[in-house]
């Protein structure tokens, strides 16, 4: 797994490659870690090279949402492999997190 981020003040551009599974996980979140402390952050994370997600990938997602609403912020997510959003409609998560 890859993650590239962009910053442009409190606007946030992050794009991931590769898979987010139990094994890359917890570094996808330190990786978005900093971007979840700012005053209001917007993000948004191009999954348009994500081939996979897990539970562990999902709980991630979960937390950055969260986070960000905290915050008073926004998170999309966009260029999702139609695979990749098959996960996130059978587990409901796209109700929570917005997909474009």
């Amino acid at each position: 797994m890859k993650v590239t981020i962009n910053q442009n003040g409190n606007t946030y551009a992050v794009a991931i490659s590769g898979r987010i599974d139990t094994t890359t996980a917890d570094q996808f979140l330190a990786d978005v870690q900093p971007l979840l402390n700012a005053e209001t952050p917007d993000i948004t994370i191009d999954c348009k090279e994500m081939e996979y997600t897990s539970s562990q990938g999902l709980r991630i997602f979960l937390t950055i949402q969260k986070s960000v609403n905290s915050h008073g912020g926004s998170l999309v997510l966009t260029n999702m492999d139609p695979k990749v959003r098959e996960v996130f409609d059978i587990t409901g998560f796209s109700g929570i997190i917005r997909i474009v």
